[in-house]
């Protein structure tokens, strides 16, 4: 399955647009992480743990975007949009919505 934020895949045409698909993931922020994610804050610098969640999440929405393009016969998905949002449900909880078209390419 191709998977592109581009609207073309060079090489390929699309033969037929199946419909807007889309995949989310919504992940718990663990207390500890929480804690040292706020250390960080103050002391500056990266949050490993953050940062590992969201990449998770970001496959996570990714990989139920591909399911749902699978279940259109698609072979590809183009003008990917991903999406964070934090602090839903009181700092709790991480967003990551991921959409585009499935099409099925030559």
């Amino acid at each position: 399955m191709i998977v592109t934020t581009t609207d073309i895949v060079e090489g390929r045409k699309v033969v037929q647009y199946l419909g807007i698909v889309a995949g989310e993931a919504v992940i718990g922020a663990n207390v500890f992480r929480d804690l040292f994610a706020g250390i960080r804050d103050v002391i500056g610098g990266r949050s490993g743990a953050y940062e590992q969640t969201l990449r998770e999440a970001r496959q996570a929405a990714i990989d139920e975007l591909i399911l749902e393009a699978k279940a259109l016969g698609a072979n590809g998905v183009i003008g990917v949009s991903v999406d964070f949002e934090g602090g839903v449900q009181q700092g709790t909880m991480m967003m990551v919505a991921a959409s585009g078209t499935a099409v099925l390419l030559s």
